[in-house]
């Protein structure tokens, strides 16, 4: 009986209990939390990879422009939009150049490609305020180039088809459009600082592989839903851009909504991600 225990112990021993699954795996000796990055971080006006970033975020956004601009003329250009890709066409376009262009840059700057993004990222404490405004004028700048890139490409059906400038449609209000634009942009922000949460990575390898596939899906959505009414923005430097280099009279009407409805969904997706998802300010106190 004595020899009988002693393998019992001995094979319990050999196979410790395994790793919990779900919440109760969620502890915290695999992670902690990263400190929130400074107001002002001086040190980063000398660094390389502070401007390389700023140059990506420039490059991608000239990018993003550049193929959905034309993608969107292409639809205004047929009379019917049966002979085109037609609005779920457009909404691929911008959900996959998101999708692309987050893969290639999110190692270098993370991919924000929309001014929107970095703001939300900047509420949460994830750069800094130096960092946060360089990437939106660079966003800016690269938005505005893309956009009079295919001008000059084809300056006269720029005109003729619209430049790709949002507006709110006919039959719906200003308080639609904003409403939509902030709806979208919670959906996009949200989805950013869930597909990113460095506590997901943490637990799961795979998490920051696959991170650009839901952020460019949830473009894709909201693109589908929201074209109707404003021409999707939920991005205001590409708002921006088209409509400066568009530069017609209805372009500036409702130009407002494409920064204000953006700003504050991504405010209350960094609130919503940050206190009630992660209640990190109970965290801290404790």
């Amino acid at each position: 009986m004595e020899g009988k225990e002693e393998d019992v112990k001995l094979g319990a021993n050999k196979f410790p209990e395994r790793q919990p699954l779900g919440t109760a795996a969620q502890s915290d000796k695999d992670y902690k939390e990263p400190p929130p990055a400074p107001l002002f971080e001086p040190g980063e006006l000398v660094s390389w990879s502070f401007y390389r970033a700023g140059i990506a975020e420039f490059v991608a956004t000239f990018l993003f422009l550049y193929i959905t601009i034309l993608t969107v003329m292409g639809v205004s250009r047929s009379p019917s939009k049966c002979a085109t890709v037609g609005i779920q066409g457009i909404a691929w376009a911008f959900g996959g150049m998101i999708f692309a262009l987050v893969y290639c840059t999110a190692g270098i700057s993370g991919g924000h490609i929309n001014p929107a993004v970095t703001f939300g990222l900047f509420l949460a404490r994830k750069l800094s305020l130096t960092r946060a405004i360089f990437y939106i004028v660079m966003q800016c700048l690269g938005a505005i180039c893309g956009a009079g890139v295919v001008k000059g490409f084809q300056p006269t059906q720029y005109q003729l088809l619209g430049g790709g400038a949002n507006s709110v449609q006919h039959g719906y209000t200003k308080g639609d459009g904003l409403g939509a634009e902030i709806v979208g942009t919670f959906v996009l922000v949200y989805t950013v600082f869930s597909a990113t949460d460095a506590k997901r990575s943490a637990r799961d390898s795979h998490v920051p592989i696959l991170a650009p596939l839901p952020i460019g899906f949830a473009v894709f959505l909201v693109h589908l839903a929201t074209i109707p009414i404003t021409g999707t923005g939920i991005n205001p430097a590409r708002s921006l851009g088209a409509a400066i280099i568009y530069n017609r009279e209805h372009a500036w009407d409702d130009h407002w909504i494409f920064w204000v409805g953006p700003f504050i969904g991504a405010a209350l997706a960094a609130v919503y991600h940050q206190i009630v998802i992660r209640a990190i300010p109970f965290k801290s106190r404790a």
